[in-house]
């Protein structure tokens, strides 16, 4: 499947794979790393930077006068206020665009919380819409300056199979009704509590070991490989590259 950035004329965007890394998880001492489905969903798309350094401050109101960018250079203005209600709008300069059937998910940043403002999700038709879109960012609260450092991840994007979620069946059935399920989930159940008593236990395994890495290495309750097409312990995205 092709994802394609028309720029603007006399414009620049800089996008990049998004990494697994987060400074936040890197200060648990690591620690944090150890969760795969947090490290893969930090991975899962590419992320739009921020051109260069400016402030926000939101006053409360709802017209959008009370949201005021001061810019820390020269540089053109890279957010405004314009719908009002504490929304800062970041315009994307270049028009995505995706195969047929393909919309693109448009979000904040994956696992990156960011103090008073708060990321607006979006997802758009880019296999025939010849607009841009925005990236929007909510003031949660007024009065806090907010500053977006140059380099820093604004949006979050990556393509949607359109129909999927539609042809999507879901259901509620007790566990009881899958016993081969049941079965692994109180071995589950039953190892863990044993590895977390054994944590406290100075020289026990649990405490060489210091987690859990069934679900890292793609095995089972029982530690045999699990029934799935693929195992993936990392993403590999393939960076944008310029066109003629």
């Amino acid at each position: 499947m092709k994802l394609t950035a028309y720029i603007m004329d006399g414009q620049q965007i800089k996008i990049r794979p998004a990494p697994s890394e987060r400074d936040w998880m890197s200060e648990t001492g690591h620690f944090a790393y150890r969760c795969l489905p947090l490290t893969i969903a930090n991975a899962h798309g590419w992320e739009i930077l921020c051109p260069s350094d400016f402030s926000a401050t939101w006053g409360g109101a709802a017209v959008p006068q009370s949201l005021q960018v001061q810019r820390h250079d020269d540089a053109p203005a890279i957010a405004v206020s314009h719908f009002g209600f504490g929304i800062l709008t970041f315009h994307i300069p270049c028009i995505f665009q995706t195969d047929s059937g393909y919309d693109l998910m448009v979000q904040g940043p994956v696992n990156r919380p960011k103090d008073a403002v708060a990321p607006l999700s979006a997802i758009v038709e880019t296999d025939w819409a010849p607009f841009t879109f925005t990236m929007n960012w909510i003031f949660t609260r007024a009065d806090s300056e907010v500053t977006f450092e140059q380099g820093e991840p604004i949006c979050h994007i990556y393509p949607l199979k359109r129909g999927d979620l539609e042809a999507c069946e879901p259901k509620l059935e007790p566990l009881a009704n899958n016993a081969e399920l049941q079965s692994q989930f109180k071995k589950w159940t039953t190892g863990r509590s044993t590895f977390i008593k054994e944590l406290q236990e100075p020289g026990s395994l649990a405490r060489s070991r210091l987690w859990e890495k069934q679900y890292f290495r793609g095995l089972d309750a029982y530690d045999k490989p699990a029934k799935i097409t693929k195992h993936r312990t990392k993403l590999n995205l393939k960076k944008f590259i310029e066109g003629k």
